[in-house]
């Protein structure tokens, strides 16, 4: 599916240009800031531009992402994300946790997608112990996954309003939005920070009623998709706020090593749901939506086409969720049932063992991905045969995505920097993890 747009105006002046190569755009001179801080003038063909900070702490930043802008007028000239000021540390405390521990950290890394944190570290275990988790438990991670992704998105639409002008697009999209996060809270007892998919399969089954609650779900958002065209898709001011703005080429894109709906945005059809399937995705029929330009428009338009196409997974996993355990029965990573350690004194220590000293892990390493919202989520998991894990590192996309923000504001307006930077859709917390 190809999201298509009017060509932009700017783009057809020759107003848009790209500094070609990354170093180049990255090369921000700390000897001339010092100096411009000291107010002493400086000599040669950039005499004009001034250096200043945005962020860590402006709103549109989207956390505490700082900018370092190059400013020739009202020109950015060169730009500089600087990033850090979280430092969770959270790769390094993950070596500290159990593999049964692992899910309740990573799930703080990109806080509005957290299920997908817990779901690439419970597979990369997974692959690491060579179990097979039942078939079950794979339909509900990916029921639980694409409502997230629904719900990720939507928090970007709320907030890419925001940030233009629509203020109105806040409201919408949190309501909706919220809608998602209590049937998470219906399902996993929590909004977020779920802990719910485990190595083995997930913490508990669908409760009664499931069913119901997501098709009145489904039923509801696409009316309410159908508002935000109305509100933003095909009003003129919104087009001129973002056709464009902050264009990116394929080839800068792949350099980069960006993915996910900005990779897409430039017209490459890469999505790990279709080109590298994990769980049951290619049991289930959806598009994946790319752009033309590669602009802000596009960057837009693909996310609100994605909720649609993951509307479109929902229903099918509704209709094809088979019956079964939720986890496995492997007793050496599976606690066992609440009931029994009432009942039975090696139930009880045997839960005990596992919440306390975890499950041994083969030796070995391993790289799993999945499609996130924003992109490709990797996990490398490096185990010396113990219950912890002895190296994690953690692909953010965010991190990653946040290399393309110095060429797509080369030498754009200053105006237009908020809008590239929500159009990128970082999580700081993914970046900083």
């Amino acid at each position: 599916m190809t999201v298509t747009e009017d060509a932009p105006s700017n783009a057809q002046q020759g107003q848009l240009k790209h500094l070609p190569r990354l170093d180049a755009v990255l090369r921000m001179s700390e000897v001339r800031a010092a100096e411009l801080a000291d107010g002493e003038p400086i000599a040669g063909e950039n005499d004009q531009t001034m250096i200043i900070n945005m962020g860590p702490a402006h709103p549109s930043t989207h956390g505490v992402l700082r900018l370092m802008l190059e400013l020739d007028g009202e020109i950015v000239r060169r730009s500089k994300p600087i990033v850090g000021y979280l430092h969770t540390g959270m790769e390094k405390t993950g070596e500290a946790l159990t593999f049964l521990q692992g899910p309740t950290n990573v799930t703080r890394m990109d806080y509005a997608a957290p299920l997908f944190n817990e779901l690439v570290f419970s597979m990369a275990v997974e692959e690491l112990l060579q179990v097979e988790v039942p078939e079950r438990a794979t339909w509900i991670r990916m029921l639980m996954c694409e409502l997230n992704r629904i719900s990720s998105h939507l928090l970007f639409m709320a907030t890419n309003g925001m940030d233009l002008g629509a203020v109105s697009m806040m409201i919408y999209g949190w309501r909706e939005r919220e809608q998602v996060l209590r049937f998470f809270e219906m399902v996993t007892g929590l909004r977020m920070n779920h802990n719910y998919i485990r190595p083995g399969g997930v913490a508990a089954d669908l409760p009664d009623g499931w069913r119901d609650e997501v098709l009145a779900l489904m039923d509801m958002l696409p009316p309410r998709l159908a508002e935000y065209d109305t509100l933003m898709t095909g009003q003129p001011l919104w087009r001129n706020r973002l056709q464009g703005v902050g264009v990116l080429s394929p080839e800068e894109a792949n350099a980069l090593s960006i993915t996910g709906p900005i990779l897409r945005s430039t017209g490459v059809e890469w999505d790990l749901r279709k080109d590298m399937p994990y769980l049951a995705y290619d049991q289930v029929d959806f598009s994946v939506v790319v752009g033309t330009y590669g602009d802000c428009f596009d960057r837009y338009a693909i996310r609100l086409e994605e909720i649609r196409e993951s509307i479109n997974i929902v229903n099918q996993i509704v209709e094809l969720m088979p019956r079964g355990d939720y986890r496995i029965q492997d007793a050496k990573v599976t606690p066992p049932p609440r009931a029994r350690i009432d009942e039975s004194m090696e139930a009880l220590i045997h839960h005990f063992k596992i919440f306390t000293e975890g499950f041994k892990v083969p030796e070995g390493e391993v790289y799993v991905a999945v499609e996130s919202p924003r992109g490709e989520l990797g996990c490398y998991l490096v185990s010396d045969g113990g219950s912890k894990p002895f190296r994690m590192h953690i692909r953010g996309p965010s991190f990653v995505n946040l290399q393309s923000l110095p060429h797509m504001m080369a030498d754009s307006l200053l105006a237009d920097t908020v809008a590239i930077i929500s159009s990128a859709d970082p999580i700081l917390g993914e970046v900083d993890r």
